[in-house]
C-alpha cells in the first residue's frame, strides 16, 4: 500500500505499532508526537535504517496552528495526506468528583477535538481525490464506560461517536471514517496497574491476556487497507472479548 499517512500519537506504544505497520507496508509516514519527540525521533530513525520514509511533525492535536504546521510539514515532503490516523491521547484513573475542570477540558480536547481538528484539515484534500481514509482510534470504554475513568470514557464516546457521523457523511465522496477500539494493551497504559491487578483485568479477558500494540496496529492498517474498501462508520475492537 503506497500512501501518505499521517499518524498522530507516534510516540506513544500503540502509535508507534501503527506507525511502524505502515512504513513496512510501503508508505510513507509523517510521525506526529507532542511531548515525547525524542521517542518519535528513535522511531523515525529505526525506520529510515529499515529503508522506510518518514518524518517526524511536533504539535498539540488540540491547537489548530499546531495541527496546520503538522500537515503542512507532512505535504511539503509526501504530499497530500491519504490515511490519517488519529491515535493522540492519554489516559488516567480518578475517582469522578476529583476530577478537575481542567483535566475534564483537557481530556476532551486531545481525544475529541484533536480528532475533530485533524480530520477537518485532512479532509479537503481527500474530497478532491474522492478516495482516503480516517481511522480513529478510541477504547472500549468509550462503548461501556469505566468506573474511575469518566472523562476518558466521555472523551473515547466522543471519538466513536464522530466517527459514526462523520462516516455517513463523507461517504458518498469516497472517504472511509472508521474506528478501533481497542481493549487492556500492554504499555505505558497498563503501568500505573499492579501486578494483581493486571492478573484480574487477564482473568476477565475472555483470551485471558493482555493484547499487544502491534495487534492493535494490524486493526488500524486494515480498516485503512483496500482489503476494507466497502467498510465504513465501523468500530472495530481489539479487546480480547472483553466487550462484546
Amino acid at each position: 500500500m503506497d500512501k501518505v499517512v499521517l499518524v498522530t500519537g507516534a510516540s506513544g506504544d500503540i502509535g508507534a505499532a501503527v506507525a511502524h505497520s505502515f512504513a513496512q507496508g510501503g508508505c510513507r509516514v509523517a510521525l506526529g508526537c507532542h511531548t515525547r519527540p525524542q521517542r518519535a525521533q528513535a522511531l523515525g530513525q529505526s525506520l529510515a535504517e529499515a529503508g522506510g520514509e518518514c518524518l517526524v511533525v511536533q504539535g498539540d492535536v488540540a491547537q489548530e496552528a499546531d495541527v496546520e504546521r503538522m500537515f503542512a510539514q507532512t505535504e511539503a515532503a509526501f504530499g497530500p495526506v491519504q490515511v490519517l490516523v488519529n491515535c493522540a491521547g492519554h489516559a488516567t484513573q480518578k475517582l469522578f468528583c476529583d476530577i478537575t475542570t481542567a483535566e475534564w477540558e483537557r481530556m476532551l480536547a486531545v481525544h475529541a477535538t484533536g480528532s475533530f481538528l485533524c480530520s477537518r484539515r485532512a479532509l479537503p484534500a481527500m474530497l478532491r481525490a474522492k478516495e482516503g481514509s480516517i481511522v480513529n482510534v478510541a477504547s472500549m470504554w468509550g462503548q461501556v464506560g469505566a468506573a474511575c475513568e469518566v472523562h476518558y470514557s466521555a472523551a473515547k464516546g466522543a471519538v466513536i461517536a464522530l466517527t459514526k457521523a462523520l462516516a455517513k457523511e463523507m461517504g458518498p465522496s469516497g472517504v472511509r471514517v472508521n474506528c478501533v477500539a481497542p481493549g487492556a494493551i500492554e504499555g505505558a497504559m497498563m503501568e500505573g496497574f499492579t501486578p494483581d491487578e493486571i492478573e484480574d483485568v487477564c482473568a476477565a479477558t475472555p483470551l485471558g491476556r493482555l493484547g499487544t500494540p502491534k495487534e492493535v496496529a494490524q486493526a488500524v492498517l486494515f480498516l485503512a487497507s483496500p482489503a476494507a474498501s466497502f467498510i465504513t462508520g465501523q468500530v472495530l475492537c481489539p479487546n480480547g472479548g472483553f466487550v462484546v
